[in-house]
């Protein structure tokens, strides 16, 4: 049962894992302080606010949000702490409201880490206040409590943290103004330092066997949230990787929190022999359902990896065997012709297809299982991991918040094609997109797709892409940009024409190129020197804060030198500040042009919009096929998620 709390009512707690849900209907900072036994903040190291997200047993949002989900683990917590408040504020300087008094009444909720509800709180009766402690949690005689407090402070944060006997209050209230404004002018902590000094054999950001490098993001957990992706995502990914200019790619992938992580969720019970193996979708590590998902994926990518190298590297012993076994045969000479030569050779066969035969089993038994649990965790799965085909998109509503992670398409390999892992890129990405319109290398179906097709193809995941983008990231916080310069995509470009999803009309000729390319480098300008130098007040008013999506179409044709330089800039500077490519381009096209576009294409993720094995995993080498997302034929999701994004967009006049 629910307790809906008043001002000053308590209620005791059934859990000591818990998350709180704050929804303010528009953004506010949400942060969490930690109170000895009498009441007071001893010192910064005891206040999770955005600058500083992660405290022991705690874990806030990075920056301000309409919605906010709060971390808390009170056996975590250290034994000094006493009290934990969760304090609400209005971030000063972005123009929006500066009073609680002009907003809808804030509601939060204590839930445990199954969803179910302990607790609730709507925050009335506030008026020119500008911060506020909404929820205390405090210890008491061994046992935990919720206390709905309510006390607003017109001072603001400052006043809040002063009031709770912070010292220096001042000054952490300025950081986590900072932290704020940083995360709306949408500036990206920079990518964490590389650790180590790649795989363990010796593979860098070239890949294994020419192919181009996919690591699946790394599991939901550590510094900034970025990254490309692999399975599950890149900052991490199904993909993740690193730049290739940056030097050897770390494959490590970093921690989330320095804290004990959370416990998983309960797994399903083992079952009984000869009862089919019954998945459980989220049974993985994470704090929210989503995260706990997409730590699934990563560990079915891992599974399947590690199950396809057993059983290669079984088939080669297996032969590698049989080899030594002839070879002996044949040097004996009394064991070279005659029925016993026959004899040994037919034994040494019959041990070989009895070893590959048992290789088989262990790895269909393997397959079987991840196939099971691919299809348990696909219905699952939110909008942002979800294939075009998932019923979710039927009820698609678009968020208040960014996800963690985007699905680029799927992954399969040759054993088990029918089994497809989810590829995953980190929100927001660390790197930007080269969908290839030219010649497959590897993929099966290159030879049955004529040129023309292949570049309507491309554009075609080009809007998938841009679509899917648009739909997980809030009103207002993506923009999406489009270089065309011989007006040849109009056509591929109708969903998003059609219900206002691009902030422009596509720009042809060169006159649009640079006008467009002029405009993002300006911006990308503008923001870093803001960032860098603590100014990000100083932006011009007009500046677009939102993340910002250009496809360039046809490239190279069209580029003069001015502009590729541009484009390169962007491709290295822009997704530190928000600003991301796509390119649709054939890559031997852009070969033909020298040296000068290898660090641009290089820099950039590669994938194809026809299935093509050129992506490798840095611990096996596997060759991964790759096959895009793409709507369903004959599928109209597409124009219906963009049209409730439109529809958002025009109700907040945008």
């Amino acid at each position: 049962m629910t307790a809906e709390l008043v001002r000053g009512q308590n209620h005791p707690l059934s859990g000591t894992r818990l998350e709180i849900r704050v929804s303010a209907g528009q953004p506010v900072m949400a942060g969490v302080t930690l109170g000895n036994a009498d009441g007071r903040v001893p010192g910064d190291e005891w206040v999770a606010h955005p600058a500083s997200p992660k405290l022991p047993g705690l874990e806030v949002s990075r920056q301000a949000a309409a919605e906010h989900r709060l971390a808390v683990d009170l056996d975590a917590l250290p034994e000094t702490a006493h009290r934990v408040n969760v304090l609400l504020a209005l971030p000063s300087g972005t123009g929006g409201p500066d009073r609680f008094g002009a907003l809808a009444a804030p509601f939060l909720a204590v839930t445990g880490t199954d969803g179910t509800e302990m607790a609730n709180y709507t925050v009335t009766g506030l008026d020119a206040e500008s911060a506020v402690v909404a929820l205390e949690l405090y210890r008491r005689q061994g046992a935990w409590k919720v206390r709905a407090v309510g006390q607003g402070y017109a001072g603001g944060l400052t006043a809040m943290l002063h009031d709770q006997g912070l010292p220096r209050a001042a000054e952490t209230a300025a950081r986590i103004e900072e932290a704020i404004a940083q995360g709306v002018a949408r500036a990206v902590a920079a990518p964490p330092a590389q650790v180590g000094g790649g795989a363990a054999d010796g593979r860098t950001a070239v890949g294994a066997a020419g192919h181009d490098p996919v690591v699946p993001a790394a599991p939901a957990g550590g510094g900034a949230a970025a990254g490309d992706g692999g399975p599950a995502g890149s900052g991490g990914s199904v993909p993740e990787p690193g730049a290739a200019s940056v030097g050897p790619v770390s494959y490590r992938h970093p921690g989330r929190r320095t804290s004990a992580p959370p416990e998983p969720a309960p797994a399903a019970p083992a079952a009984e022999p000869g009862q089919p193996y019954q998945p459980v979708a989220g049974d993985a590590t994470g704090w929210t359902m989503n995260e706990r998902l997409y730590n699934q994926v990563w560990g079915m990518f891992e599974d399947l990896a590690r199950a396809t190298a057993a059983y290669r590297s079984a088939v080669d012993f297996a032969e590698s065997r049989l080899e030594q076994e002839l070879d002996r045969v044949l040097s004996d000479p009394s064991t070279r012709v005659g029925p016993a030569a026959d004899a040994a050779r037919q034994e040494a066969r019959a041990r070989q297809a009895e070893l590959v035969e048992q290789a088989r089993a262990a790895l269909d038994r393997d397959l079987d299982r991840l196939v099971v649990e691919a299809e348990v965790v696909e219905h699952a799965l939110p909008p942002a991991f979800a294939r075009w085909d998932n019923p979710v998109w039927q009820a698609y509503q678009v968020p208040l918040e960014t996800p963690m992670a985007l699905r680029l398409g799927d992954l399969h390999l040759p054993e088990r094609r029918g089994l497809r892992i989810p590829m995953l890129v980190r929100l927001p990405l660390e790197r930007g997109l080269w969908i290839d319109s030219g010649r497959s290398a590897g993929g099966a179906d290159a030879s049955l797709v004529d040129a023309a097709e292949r570049r309507r193809l491309a554009l075609d995941c080009a809007v998938s892409h841009a679509a899917r983008l648009l739909a997980v990231h809030p009103v207002g916080d993506y923009s999406v940009h489009v270089i065309d310069p011989a007006g040849a995509a109009g056509t591929a470009l109708a969903p998003l024409l059609e219900h206002g999803a691009l902030k422009e009309p596509p720009m042809a000729g060169a006159r649009g190129v640079s006008e467009v390319l002029g405009r993002l480098t300006q911006r990308v300008d503008l923001v870093q020197m803001a960032v860098r130098s603590g100014a990000v007040d100083s932006l011009p008013p007009d500046l677009d804060t939102a993340e910002q999506l250009l496809i360039v179409n046809d490239f190279p044709h069209g580029f003069d030198d001015r502009s590729v330089t541009q484009l390169r800039y962007l491709a290295d500077e822009g997704p530190s500040v928000g600003v991301h490519l796509m390119m649709v381009a054939d890559r031997d096209d852009a070969r033909a042009y020298g040296p000068v576009l290898d660090p641009l294409w290089r820099s950039l993720l590669r994938v194809t919009p026809v299935p093509d094995d050129h992506l490798a995993d840095p611990w096996v080498g596997h060759s991964w096929t790759y096959e895009p997302s793409l709507a369903p034929s004959g599928s109209d999701v597409l124009r219906q998620v963009l049209r409730r994004v439109g529809q958002a967009r025009k109700a907040y006049g945008i």
